[in-house]
């Protein structure tokens, strides 16, 4: 049996500053709007926020890259040293290198096929005042808009009576993406452009659907107010801009049709909205 480390807190700071430190090493420049709607700072214990009962947020991300959960963690860590739990699929908890550290992380691992325990274990993270980090998405888009989203945050906010806070990232998939491997060329200064959207409290019995199309909404929102100020212009049919701004992404009707043939492939297509 694979080994499974206890959550360390330890563990988890060496991670985000091994992060801050090839931040520095590639001179990142992480810009970040709508701060003001982080939690606030709460108490810490040692270097690290305390998770207290009724502080927890689900904070829903959005997937253009594999990167975009390290963003999303700096700027937490850097406001108030909290600690960002994911939903992470069970083949990344399998590997036999990643597996030990998504278990010392504290992450909430998703298996294939029954996934109430996973649900459960995050609602019960959120009661205890942790932050629980979502793809929404439940994979990376390669349109570079928000695809289709699963109800899952916004159920398992509203079971836990914490509010879902809309975390757009912009820039992050110029690093590293699907079909576009690492590049220390582009990663060298790149900009990466954050915004954290006002956040959405759902009550329970409230319509998940209709809650997670809002969701939908706010995050392409905040990638419209990333755009809008990036630092770095893109050049004519720019692989990185979506196709509905001139880039030469996939078109949404395009990246529908490559997920569903993923899908038929047996890979990790889009999930069906539950």
């Amino acid at each position: 049996m694979a080994w499974r480390p206890a959550p360390n807190d330890l563990f988890y700071r060496v991670i985000v500053r091994s992060g801050l430190l090839l931040r520095w090493a590639f001179r990142i420049r992480i810009i970040s709007s709508g701060t003001e709607h982080l939690p606030p700072a709460g108490p810490r214990t040692g270097k690290s926020r305390t998770a207290v009962p009724g502080s927890g947020a689900v904070f829903a991300v959005t997937h253009f890259g594999y990167v975009d959960f390290a963003a999303a963690e700096l700027l937490l860590w850097k406001h108030s040293r909290g600690k960002l739990r994911f939903l992470v699929h069970q083949g990344a908890a399998d590997h036999w290198l990643a597996g030990p550290a998504i278990s010392a992380a504290g992450h909430v691992v998703v298996g294939y096929t029954g996934r109430a325990d996973a649900y459960e274990a995050a609602v019960a993270k959120l009661r205890a005042g942790e932050y629980l980090g979502v793809f929404p998405e439940a994979g990376v888009s390669r349109s570079f808009t928000v695809r289709e989203c699963r109800t899952g945050a916004v159920r398992m906010a509203a079971e836990a009576g914490v509010p879902v806070i809309p975390v757009a990232v912009w820039g992050a998939h110029r690093i590293l993406t699907r079909g576009r491997g690492f590049s220390a060329g582009r990663t060298w200064r790149a900009p990466v452009r954050i915004h954290v959207g006002e956040p959405l409290v759902f009550a329970p019995g409230d319509d998940a659907g209709a809650g997670t199309a809002e969701l939908r909404a706010r995050l392409q929102d905040g990638i419209g107010t990333c755009i809008a100020d990036f630092p770095l212009l893109p050049e004519p049919g720019a692989w990185w801009m979506p196709a509905h701004l001139g880039g030469s992404a996939p078109t949404e009707p395009e990246r529908q049709l490559l997920d569903a043939q993923d899908a038929a492939k047996g890979r990790r297509g889009p999930r069906p909205a539950r």
